[in-house]
């Protein structure tokens, strides 16, 4: 790792004069660029009719532009070992790939291309679409993701942008025309929806002029932005998912959690690691799987967002245990949230935590995600030299709180994916 990095991150940041923010981490890792541009266009701005519409929108805006037909993109990133990955979340859709430094002005160009240019050729679309159709298909084989995505529609509801499945839904993808993409791509992408960030072996001044020349004359402007509808907090309920050919039940239980700039965000943090992070898995790994012997695997996962974010936690069972299992998970939260973590769980995540926050920047990749997240939350650009501060003065006091206000097993909600022998679950 570099001296500049070891020292904390020094990013330059400017707003370029079409509203697009460029964000340059010179890094000497490798003689390699990471890119990351990402547009504030998930699937939050598509419409509620059309679910999937911005994820599909995504995988299909490389596949030609107005001056390049899609073998010239593949075919100008193949060339040089680049892979370009397009990735679409609940707020954004991202553009991103690591190439060599020599390459890096060529790479940016094709990139810009890309999000800017799309032409969403017939022919693509029906192929993605297929894709599409068939990756839908997969999910719903897999217990863990129909598990998945039952706990989020039960906790937000179905027509809540949070609540739907990411990739849509079937019917929705089969009637996507090459309109919608068109109007969903001229809604959102555009220079003031854009932060692009780069990361590696460049000169940040040098990175901020290729960026600005590789936008330049882009004066594109969005649609309004969209709130996060509110979420009713209503009490827990419990789902069975029968999938009789499978050999293992997947349980998904959670709850509403809190959003990202949520001033506990830091004590819910430590709360969650404690509860299922933290070593092989926290509490519910060492309860649940090794100490009883029921799960594959268990775990939790805390995913604030704008709006309130779910904690989750996952296991995987045998068909038989799917009752205990979920005893289990109810007595441990329960007694975390009445009885809080102890003082050596508080004080051993803590430092763990504090501890993990160099592995957060340990190459160009991971550096460019955080910054994007830094960005997106606008918690400024020395959030990696306040992060071990804010860790530090939160209180064991504080970690109890979060974990009574959230971890109460009425209002759990669940979903269990599996063997008919699951459905004592419900």
């Amino acid at each position: 790792m570099n001296a500049t990095v070891a020292g904390g991150l020094s990013p330059t940041r400017r707003v370029l004069s079409n509203g697009a923010v460029a964000i340059v981490q010179e890094t000497a890792f490798s003689p390699a660029v990471t890119i990351s541009l990402a547009f504030r266009a998930g699937s939050l701005y598509e419409p509620d009719h059309l679910t999937g519409l911005a994820g599909f929108t995504g995988r299909v805006i490389d596949r030609g532009t107005t001056t390049r037909p899609a073998e010239a993109i593949a075919d100008g990133l193949d060339d040089r070992g680049v892979a370009l990955k397009v990735s679409t979340s609940r707020h954004m859709t991202t553009l991103s790939c690591t190439c060599l430094s020599e390459d890096f002005a060529d790479v940016l160009a094709v990139l810009a291309d890309v999000a800017r240019n799309p032409v969403f050729p017939s022919a693509e679309i029906e192929k993605r679409r297929g894709e599409t159709v068939n990756a839908i298909r997969q999910d719903q084989d897999n217990p863990g993701i129909r598990a998945s995505e039952a706990l989020q529609a039960l906790l937000y509801g179905e027509d809540h942008p949070y609540g739907r499945p990411a990739k849509g839904r079937i019917a929705t993808v089969e009637r996507f025309t090459r309109d919608e993409l068109c109007a969903h791509h001229a809604a959102r992408f555009a220079p003031s929806t854009l932060s692009a960030v780069v990361v590696g072996d460049v000169r940040a001044a040098d990175a901020v002029a290729r960026i600005e020349a590789a936008f330049d004359g882009w004066r594109s402007s969005p649609s309004g932005e969209r709130d996060v509808p509110p979420v009713p907090r209503g009490a827990g309920r419990r789902i069975v998912i029968e999938m009789p050919d499978k050999p293992q039940s997947d349980i998904a239980y959670g709850f509403l959690s809190i959003n990202r700039l949520d001033p506990a965000y830091c004590a819910h943090w430590m709360m969650n690691t404690i509860l299922g992070q933290f070593g092989l898995g926290g509490r519910l790994a060492e309860n649940i799987r090794e100490r009883q012997g029921m799960a594959y695997y268990a775990f939790s996962a805390f995913d604030p967002s704008v709006g309130p974010g779910p904690l989750v936690i996952r296991a995987g069972v045998d068909p038989g245990n799917v009752s205990r299992a979920l005893e289990a998970i109810d007595a441990e939260v329960g007694a975390f949230g009445r009885d809080g973590a102890t003082e050596r769980e508080f004080v051993e995540t803590r430092q763990y935590l504090i501890g993990s926050i160099p592995r957060m920047l340990e190459n160009n990749v991971s550096i460019a995600v955080f910054l994007q997240t830094v960005e997106f939350f606008g918690l400024g650009l020395d959030y990696d030299r306040r992060l071990p501060g804010l860790l530090g003065a939160v209180t064991l006091d504080d970690v109890n709180a979060a974990a009574a206000a959230v971890l109460d097993p009425v209002r759990a909600c669940s979903a269990v994916a599996g063997p008919a022998s699951a459905r004592g679950a419900a």
